[in-house]
């Protein structure tokens, strides 16, 4: 059975001044992003959301949270990983483990041989059009260990923070928050920019 990865999407908004504003994250090399994450194993979409605004924002009350709205990917040329994946120096459980890449990362595809497949994961100097790769890992995982379908559902939390730009630490990065308006929001990375519409639609049926 092919597995499939669930993700969230968390579009934060407040209102003030009378107008709809987006909460969004300046990530240090990656761009301006929306609040988003993997759903954990026995976690439903609901819990997952909750739990991604929170550990992503550092906010920890919200006036409502709403399913707006879902997508289905299927990945091509790449897997994401669906479980704690050991990397192994050959197709073969009894060889050299020498990295384990967590759950919810993408992963290049290189080929297959038997139960496994040979993924690469690369970070670069900064994201989109890194300069240069800093950082890779090529190995063989088990192929019950990735996915290649992603489930996203996308939520709407509704805030009253008063707070304007603040800053928080995880994953061994400080990240910047702050709210834009909905008319004039900043250049968002591909693809979250095109996420976007469904935040719109919803928002249309509110006024």
């Amino acid at each position: 059975m092919e597995n499939v990865l669930g993700k969230v999407t968390c579009f934060i908004t407040r209102e003030k001044d009378n107008q709809q504003e987006l909460l969004l994250i300046q990530h240090p090399n990656a761009g301006i992003q929306i609040p988003a994450g993997t759903v954990e194993i026995d976690e439903d979409y609901y819990q997952a959301a909750i739990r991604e605004a929170r550990e992503e924002t550092g906010l920890n009350d919200f006036i409502s949270c709403k399913n707006i709205g879902h997508q289905e990917k299927k990945l091509k040329g790449s897997y994401i990983t669906f479980d704690k994946a050991k990397i192994f120096s050959r197709p073969d459980i009894a060889s050299f483990q020498w990295a384990e890449i967590r759950r919810g990362i993408t992963v290049l595809y290189e080929r297959t041989q038997g139960e496994f497949v040979q993924v690469t994961y690369k970070e670069g100097d900064k994201f989109p059009d890194p300069n240069y790769i800093t950082y890779q890992i090529t190995g063989w995982t088990e192929q019950s260990k990735v996915a290649s379908k992603v489930s996203r559902q996308f939520y709407h939390l509704q805030s009253n923070s008063h707070l304007d730009e603040w800053e928080i630490e995880t994953d061994n990065h400080t990240f910047k928050l702050f709210w834009s308006p909905l008319e004039n929001l900043p250049q968002i990375i591909s693809p979250q920019n095109e996420w976007l519409d469904i935040l719109y639609n919803e928002i249309n049926k509110l006024v």
